[in-house]
């Protein structure tokens, strides 16, 4: 018996199988969980449906998974269809996960303070309004004591070189978090998010992962990364009736990299001391 017989999600934004949510979304359905899941609209003059193609390697096959249906989170209208569908196929929903993020890479890779006035709002639009948007149009298929859960990162609390302006969209995402929770708390509805370290993700690779790797291996309590399995187990953690009294919360998975302090350019230092 799983702890998630009988109920039911819906997973967006799952991208690749390095994806976050691909390993949340793989053990939630492992444990009972129907789930529909969302993923970006590939282009029209794509007749390779690269997005639609990646994420049907986790779908296709698994008696779970119960639909899949495109959403871009800049158009409501999308959104609504999604939710729609989502009622049509589940009904009601236990859970819901958020893992939607993007920058334009022009800006992503410029210093904070020179990213574009278009690309900032892209970057707020779809890495954090999009789950006050979907949770908004979410509102009446979750059920009474739901849980919704995003993704973030450290680098929304402290300022990670190279993270640039998704570090700034990640901060906006964490307080959104906590307003939602607020709302939403006296339906017994959860909202958290689940701070992950480094791994080799798409997202990951783009903020420079492999030295952040390094970074975390010299300075984590544990002395090591995470592994794409502990993420997958956290984050069903958190959607499931075994976190019933968390709401609001950032949970770091980290190795306990949080907890210390930067190092700054002793990197190498630390490296030595440990061995």
């Amino acid at each position: 018996m799983g702890m998630f017989d009988g109920k039911k999600g819906l997973i967006t934004g799952v991208f690749n199988k390095q994806s976050i949510a691909w390993a949340i979304a793989e053990r939630a359905m492992d444990e009972g969980a129907e789930c529909g899941f969302s993923y970006m609209p590939d282009k029209p003059d794509d007749e390779r449906k690269k997005n639609l193609g990646r994420i049907s390697k986790l779908t296709d096959g698994n008696p779970q998974a119960k639909f899949v249906h495109p959403m871009d989170v800049t158009k409501d209208d999308q959104i609504a269809a999604v939710m729609e569908k989502t009622k049509a196929e589940l009904g009601q929903v236990d859970f819901m996960l958020h893992s939607i993020a993007f920058a334009p890479p022009e800006d992503l890779k410029k210093d904070t303070v020179e990213t574009s006035r278009e690309g900032f709002k892209l970057a707020m639009e779809i890495s954090a309004y999009s789950l006050m948007a979907l949770t908004n149009h979410a509102k009446d298929i979750l059920t009474d004591g739901a849980s919704v859960l995003t993704l973030t990162y450290y680098g929304g609390e402290k300022c990670v070189p190279g993270y640039n302006v998704m570090g700034v969209c990640k901060a906006a995402l964490d307080s959104i978090v906590k307003y939602l929770a607020y709302d939403l708390g006296p339906r017994g509805i959860r909202v958290n998010a689940l701070s992950a370290g480094p791994l080799q993700t798409i997202s990951g690779r783009g903020a420079g992962v492999d030295e952040m790797l390094g970074l975390y291996e010299a300075m984590a309590p544990l002395g090591r990364n995470i592994t794409h399995e502990e993420a997958g187990k956290s984050g069903t953690f958190l959607l499931s009736d075994m976190s019933s009294g968390i709401s609001g919360e950032i949970l770091h998975l980290d190795g306990g990299y949080n907890a210390m302090g930067s190092p700054g350019r002793m990197l190498e230092q630390i490296k030595a001391a440990r061995g």
